[in-house]
Order: structure tokens, then sequence, then C-alpha cells
């Protein structure tokens, strides 16, 4: 059966693409395309919002991001146009990073080139990743983004380190509401031909209840994070970058404050007050079941609704280059320990991971033709230990795995018609321990047609070896064992055309947006052996999953030290009840403003997010929702806007202090529903998830640079 999809813009999102395509100028024809730099430049052109790259790049520079007041990577990349960051659970507040609209799993994680995250170490790792120490951060969007990263079958984030050339040191303080308070630290030595660095992140947050019933919606948290850097021009012919970076992390959500063991230990009674809230319960001791219309009570205590999870991880990736004769070799290593120490609801997970990646290749002028060869090898495994149905029932091992991948690629770039086309053709072959033998093809191209205007077309497919991680359910944990009925690893064929334009006062791109993933990995932890023991089923979705997107973006330089942005973006899904988990807008809005006046730097942004298909995303036909009251959840969310300011002042060279607001006009999602959900049956889950799980939230700080 074939699906159609029709594109029905709102008229907000309609006329703001109008707006600006019909604002742009004729082209010129005497400039030339520039890097990325989002945020106002002061009296220089408009940047391109496209790295001068084959591949269509988006580049988040150090500035703009600073600009935003994000204090860790989920912040940095969330609420731009094609990205967004996805929470997938109200009590754990388990990140991902969304690119195109696909599941967060299918984004790969990189650090100056090196994928060294997989599902396990992102699922709360990526709210540790420091924003220190970074010139900036590329985003790549499609399958295949990457030739070491085939397994990116949405994309590609890159964290670029930065090399400084002087010595330098910072100390920023920031304290905000919710008992928020961070510090951050930056320390980089020049040494002629080496460099050190040394960075600290300290950032604590309260758990938020924004509806009153005692369980949060935002998780609160403790994190510390220390990173060294290591740079030198000339180690035996080779130009190296080596970082070292250890995280300690703790978070709950649930019951409210951070005595962890007095909610592990809390198992019985009623803390909560189950009759606050949007569509709370007539009783505050509990809920209404759908089936009887009768009070379920609660009596689990604290701990039965609470997840409690800590952290530790040690990461070091190093990379070199050096000139061989008339090409370049590269040689690149990673190395990841991730320990995770977990209660989820009473359950016991305890976790750890070691992944190594190695990597050689070597790139060869011939003619005009650039030859890339290269190998790489990836090692991943899990290790895991548990406590079952209330920490009762041994479930060791149950998301285990081990995996090993060997494999080689070779790419060729050529320029046709003078330099006019530009074609990049690829291919990878891997050799998966479990999924055997992979090929995965690429090939972009892009395509001047003035010095102002050129198009990138890229089609490729990536694939996923998939990982039976409790994270993707927690039901898991309550089964005997993970039985695998899985032969195919997960693939994904993208096709994308970017339109893109740039000269002394606009900057824009437009562009499509098609990705299919086959094979998709589903966990049923529903299913029982022939014992009659609960187990779960890891099985491939019999359909595939089609995402469409359309998405635009014009930045105006309106002064020269004033930049106005404006985005629009919208996505059409085709799949099976139950395959692409979690709700997901079809349209979204951005509007953003950076000014430099005096020593003030002034931020403005806004997010428009179009209503959700909750009854679809959530499949309400076959697993109904419904609230405390014995109401059914809504079957569509509303439409919202969420609006960011900040303002800086800097008083000299050396001290600065600014004042900022997140989420200005205070909206939030337990307003309108609460995150919280009852089954057919009255069983409650934690995953009604639409909107911003914290309102308003106001911080201030001081800057000092020595």
């Amino acid at each position: 059966m074939s699906t159609v999809v029709r594109f029905s813009p709102t008229p907000l999102a309609a006329a703001l693409a109008a707006l600006c395509f019909n604002a742009v100028p004729a082209l010129a024809a005497d400039k030339t395309l520039g890097e990325v730099a989002v945020g106002a430049q002061s009296e220089k052109p408009a940047k391109a919002l496209l790295r001068d790259e084959i591949i269509a790049t988006e580049s988040l520079s150090v500035s703009s991001i600073e600009r935003t007041g994000a204090s860790m990577l989920t912040e940095a990349l969330d609420k731009q146009p094609g990205i967004s960051v996805q929470t997938e659970c109200s009590i754990c507040n388990v990140r991902n990073v969304v690119l195109n609209n696909l599941p967060g799993r299918f984004t790969t994680l990189m650090i100056d080139g090196i994928p060294i995250f997989s599902s396990v170490s992102s699922a709360y790792g990526l709210d540790s990743v420091g924003l220190y120490g970074l010139e900036r951060i590329d985003v790549s969007r499609g399958a295949g983004a990457s030739l070491i990263a085939p397994e990116a079958l949405a994309g590609v984030v890159n964290l670029v380190t930065k090399r400084p050339r002087e010595d330098q040191a910072e100390l920023t303080q920031t304290i905000g509401d919710y008992g928020s308070h961070r510090t951050d630290a930056y320390l980089a030595k020049n040494l002629g031909s080496q460099a050190l660095t040394l960075s600290y992140n300290h950032n604590e947050h309260d758990s938020v209840d924004g509806d009153g019933n005692r369980i949060s919606e935002y998780t609160g948290f403790k994190r510390d994070l220390v990173g060294l850097g290591w740079f030198a021009d000339d180690v035996g012919g080779f130009r190296v970058k080596a970082r070292l970076d250890v995280v300690d992390e703790k978070r709950g959500g649930g019951a409210m404050g951070s005595n962890y063991a007095g909610i592990k230990s809390s198992a019985s009674g009623n803390p909560f007050d189950w009759s606050q809230g949007k569509n709370a319960s007539p009783s505050s001791s509990g809920w209404i079941n759908p089936a009887t219309g009768l009070v379920v009570p609660y009596t689990g205590g604290l701990g039965s609704m609470s997840e409690i999870i800590f952290t530790e991880r040690n990461q070091f990736v190093a990379s070199g280059e050096r000139a061989l004769g008339a090409g370049k070799l590269r040689l690149a290593f990673g190395y990841a320990k991730h320990k995770q120490d977990s209660f989820y609801e009473t359950d016991i997970y305890k976790a750890e991971q070691t992944q190594t990646y190695y990597e050689a290749s070597y790139q060869q002028p011939f003619g005009d033709t650039l030859l890339t060869l290269g190998a790489n090898y990836r090692y991943e495994d899990l290790k895991s230990t548990g406590m079952g149905n209330g920490g009762t029932t041994p479930n060791d091992g149950i998301d285990n795995y081990k995996y090993r991948t060997p494999g080689v690629f070779v790419q060729a770039y050529h320029p046709f018609m003078d330099g006019k086309l530009e074609a990049n053709g690829s291919v990878r072959f891997d050799k998966h321990n479990e999924f055997g033998s992979i090929v995965s093809p690429r090939l972009n191209l892009l395509y001047h047609h003035t010095d102002h205007l050129n198009s990138r077309i890229a089609v490729g497919k990536g694939f996923r070896a998939p990982t039976s991680f409790f994270e993707q359910d927690h039901g898991i944990l309550n089964t005997v064992a993970v039985v695998r009925n899985i032969s195919e690893p997960e693939i994904s064929h993208n096709l994308s055309y970017t339109l893109a334009f740039s000269d002394d006062r606009w900057a824009w791109t437009g562009g499509f947006n098609w990705n299919r993933i086959k094979n998709m990995a589903m966990l049923d932890p529903d299913q029982v052996n022939g014992a009659g023991q609960p187990i779960t089923l890891f099985t491939s979705a019999r359909n595939p999953v089609t995402v469409k997107g359309l998405d635009f973006t014009a930045t105006y330089k309106a002064l020269p030290t004033l930049d106005l942005t404006a985005g629009a973006e919208m996505f059409r899904y085709a799949f099976d009840p139950g395959t692409l988990a979690f709700a997901r807008p079809e349209e979204r809005v951005y509007l953003r403003a950076d000014w430099d006046i005096g020593g003030w730097t002034l931020f403005a942004r806004s997010t428009w997010t179009g209503p959700m298909d909750l009854k679809r995303f959530y499949d309400y036909e076959n697993n109904p929702r419904y609230n405390f009251d014995g109401t059914r959840k809504m079957d569509q969310s509303p439409s919202y806007w969420v609006s960011d300011v900040r303002a800086e002042y800097r008083f000299n060279k050396r001290v600065a202090t600014f004042v900022g607001v997140d989420n200005l006009f205070d909206f939030k999602q337990s307003d309108h529903e609460s995150m919280l959900w009852v089954d057919g049956n009255g069983g409650i889950d934690v995953t009604q998830i639409w909107g911003p799980n914290r309102g308003r939230y106001v911080y201030a700080g001081i800057k000092l640079s020595l």
C-alpha cells in the first residue's frame, strides 16, 4: 500500500516562508560563500548558513551558543531549524538529539570526528557534554552524512575542539531559579608548538513540580565535568589533538528532593496528592481506573514513582594528521568507559559499557581527483546486572551485547565544468559480528549557480546495529529474558536537496529531506514464554517508517550589528502504530534576533510548535490513555510559543555580567495535560510528552576573563 503525503502548511508558516523568499534581493555575482557563524557579526557581511563544504553542514559557533545561555549540549542544539531535543521520560528526563524528526538513537555524536557515544551513553550522557573549549558544533543531516559513522541514520553532530593560540583564563558563575547554580572554568596555556587546556563545569538544578502533585516533571541533577586537552603541532610529523573527559552525574526525578537514600527506602504509603493538576483525580489517595470507575489507591511510597540514575563516564579521543608524499595521513583513536547505577521505581539496574574506536585513512590527489582510502574498527559492549519486579527478580545480563565492526571505505572527489559542479562519492563495507556484511554508498553533489547561490543534492544509505538497551522500554526490567527475533540491521535511505544563498545582507537556505527507515527495531515486554514467565521480544517492524520534511531559514543583516533570523519547517510521517514513538509536530517556526550595541550583547528568540497528533503517535486505537479523573487524554496537543531572552553587558575586556529568561511567557505542558497517564486497566505510566516540562526560568551571572 502506498502512502500519499501532502504538505498543508499553516497560514503562519506559509506566510513566513513567502515573506523570506520574496524579500531576497537580486543575485549579485561578486561575492563568495563564507563559513557560518550564527549570531551578530559586527561590521561584517552576512554569513552563509552552511559551511563552504560539499556536504550540507550547519555550524553553531561558540559565540552563538553563548548568547543562548546554554549550559549543556542538549540546550545548545535545541530550538534550531531541523534540530530538536526530545524528552522521552517525564521522570528521568532521558533526552535525545533529534535530526529531521527521526528517533534520537539515529543521531551520532562525534568529538573531533570520532564516534564514541552509543545508545547507552547517549541516554543521559548527552546532558553531560561540556561546551567549554569548543570551536564550533557541526551538524550534518541525512543517512551516511559521515564517512566513518554509517550508523548515523538521521545525521551527525560533531563537536570541534579549539586549539588555543594564546594563554586564556575564564571563569563564569551563574545562579537561577529552582536552586540552580553553575560554575564554568577554562584555562588554556600556549606553549608555542604545543598547548594545554583545562575545563571544569559544575551544574546543579532542583527537581521541578509544575502541577502540585509532588511528582516532578523536570529532573533534578548534580553534575561535575572535568576536561583536559593537549595539542601539538609536530609529533613525528603529526599535528595532534587529544582530550580526556571525566563525568560524574547524579539525577533524580519523581519524588521531590535529593535525599536519594530516603526516597529509595520509602516503599509504602501515599506521599503524593493525585487530586492536583489538570484533569486530576477526585481523590488525593489515587487515580480512577477507567475500566471500573473506582479509585486505584496508591501505596508505593516515594520509591515506586521515582527514578534515580548515577552516571560515571571516562572518555579519551585523539587524532593526528601529517603530510605523506603528496597526500595526508590521518590516525584516530577513541575510548570510553561508561557506568550507570540506576533505581527505576524500585527496580535496580547497573550497567558498564566499553567502547573503542580505531581509524587510519589516507588522502591523495590524482590530478583534479582527490581520493580517500581508509579503515576503522569499532568495538562496543554492554554488561548489566539488575533486579526487576520491585527488586525481587534477578535479571542479570538482560540487555547484554557485544558488537565488533571492522570496516573499510573509499571516497572520491572530483570537480567538473571548471569547478561549477563538485561531486563526492563514497562507499563503505562493514563486517558486523551479528549482522554480517553491509555496504553503505553515498553521493553528494554541489552545483554553483553563481558566486552567491548553490545547490546541494545528497543521496545515501546507512545502517545501525540495534541494541536492546532497556532505556528504550523500561518494561524489559520486569522480564526474565530478551528473545532476539531480529536478523537485520536498521537501514536508512536518505535523499536531500538544499538551495543556499548569501550576499552582504542576506543568507538563506531552503531544503527537502526524505528519509526511509527499514527494519526499525522494536521491544515488546508484554509477552510470556512457554513456562508462563514474562519475556521481551526484540523484533523488527514489518513496514518501513518514512519521514519527509521541508525547511527554510533566512538571516538578514538589518544593521552592521543586528542580525534577524526566521525559519520554518514542515514534516509528514508514514508509519505503523507503535513504530515511531513519542509525539512529533508537523510544523515549527523559528524567530531570532542578535544585536551588539555598545557594550551590550542582546539576544531574543521565539519558537512556535504546531499541534501534534497524539492519538496517532501514542497509538490510542490499540492502547487508549486516560487522565487521573478517568477522562481520555487529548487527541491533539495545542500549538504554542516558547520565547527566550538574554542580555550581556561587558564592562571591559575582563568583566561582563548577564541576565536571561528562558520560556519567558511560562508555557508548560502541566498547565494543559499531565505527562503521566493511566491505561485501560488502571496502570500508570510516565510518557505522555509533547510540551515543555519546565516553566519560566530566570538566571543571572558574571564572567571573568584573565
